[in-house]
């Protein structure tokens, strides 16, 4: 049996509401957790049975992740990474398995009208679980492993509810499979969660800190005087998203780190001069970014600022101040590697009166 064979007896299936449209339906969207809350770990696993075979894995997020499982602030500097639209991970233990998925094949059986391509899709897939019809690279079972009970798990596809395009989100359509516990998943399934898709996630939930400018003049400045800005240490430094996963037999996680590396001003209007000329402040030996300003520095260009050309007039400048932030990751098994930098910035409201010059 070829793989779009297999792939088309998945489509029928879930297009029919069955294992892969009903029975998965609720760990599909509850392997994304619904209930994290920035800076605490949450944790919430599905229910067992009497042996203690999990029916659902679910993956947890903990640190500076954004409230209720909602994507976080942080914007990529890479316009083509996006994270992971869809993944496998272990689902249930192979009797919750043949309770879930032989009643909705015989649901689906026993309906009116069933027949035709569609009652033959459901024979097939009866028979895979059941009759040990498989295809290459994918053999199947023996009344749904039940001998295997405790020994492992099947997998199923889980939909990353935040990706908005329907066809990669519904791109993993393979049909369940089986994992030993202790084993990892079969090569074919490129898809498998592993600690990378995790630090992929922990991204996209990461939630950067608000931060906002020191400036001097602050709030108020005037036309050609240059105005200061700077970032203390203390203000801002490293942050840290943590996902995992954890079912019997099987546990991963990673941690994705974010460390500020430059802040990046823009005035808000073209008539304004910023200092380095890029807009794009590093930052310094002791973690800071800029220089606060001292008396005796008025006719100094500051390391890190702005001077404003023209007035605001009756209203302001809104001075955007993007900090970019290195990412990377580290993970199960002393995985890690980088990811792309992310950005998040803030706007300040920044009032430019027509004074020529000011004695400070």
């Amino acid at each position: 049996m070829t793989r779009s064979r297999r792939a088309a007896l998945s489509t029928g299936a879930a297009a029919l509401t069955l294992a892969l449209g009903v029975a998965l339906a609720e760990p599909a969207y509850a392997g994304e957790q619904p209930s994290n809350t920035e800076g605490s770990n949450t944790e919430q696993s599905g229910g067992s049975d009497g042996t203690g075979i999990y029916a659902a894995a679910r993956i947890t997020y903990s640190g500076s992740v954004a409230k209720s499982g909602s994507p976080g602030n942080v914007t990529s500097s890479d316009v083509n990474w996006t994270p992971p639209p869809c993944w496998y991970a272990p689902y249930l233990g192979a009797e919750d398995f043949k309770k879930e998925m032989s009643k909705d094949i015989e649901g689906q059986m026993n309906a009116p009208g069933m027949g035709g391509h569609a009652g033959s899709a459901l024979s097939e897939l009866q028979r895979h679980y059941e009759d040990e019809y498989g295809w290459t690279d994918n053999p199947g079972y023996k009344d749904y492993n039940v001998d295997k009970d405790g020994e492992g798990m099947f997998w199923a596809a889980v939909e990353n509810p935040d990706e908005p395009d329907l066809l990669k989100r519904n791109s993993c359509n393979d049909l369940p499979f089986w994992v030993d516990n202790g084993e990892a998943p079969p090569p074919q399934y490129e898809e498998a969660i592993t600690p990378e898709i995790l630090a992929a996630l922990a991204y996209q939930h990461m939630q950067l800190p608000d931060t906002e400018v020191s400036l001097a003049p602050e709030e108020t400045t005037k036309v050609n005087l240059p105005t200061w800005a700077w970032l203390d240490k203390a203000v801002f430094d490293e942050v840290q998203a943590t996902a995992a996963i954890n079912a019997p037999g099987f546990a991963l996680q990673a941690t994705t780190t974010a460390k500020p590396v430059s802040l990046k001003l823009e005035p808000g209007t073209d008539d304004a001069e910023t200092y380095p000329a890029s807009g794009e402040c590093t930052i310094n030996a002791d973690g800071s970014i800029g220089k606060p300003y001292a008396k005796g520095k008025a006719n100094q260009n500051p390391p890190c600022g702005i001077t404003y050309l023209r007035s605001s007039g009756d209203g302001t400048f809104d001075l955007q101040a993007t900090i970019t932030w290195e990412i990377a990751w580290t993970g199960t098994g002393s995985t890690g590697g980088d990811l792309p930098d992310g950005a998040f910035g803030n706007d300040q409201a920044v009032t430019v009166q027509e004074i020529q010059s000011i004695n400070r």
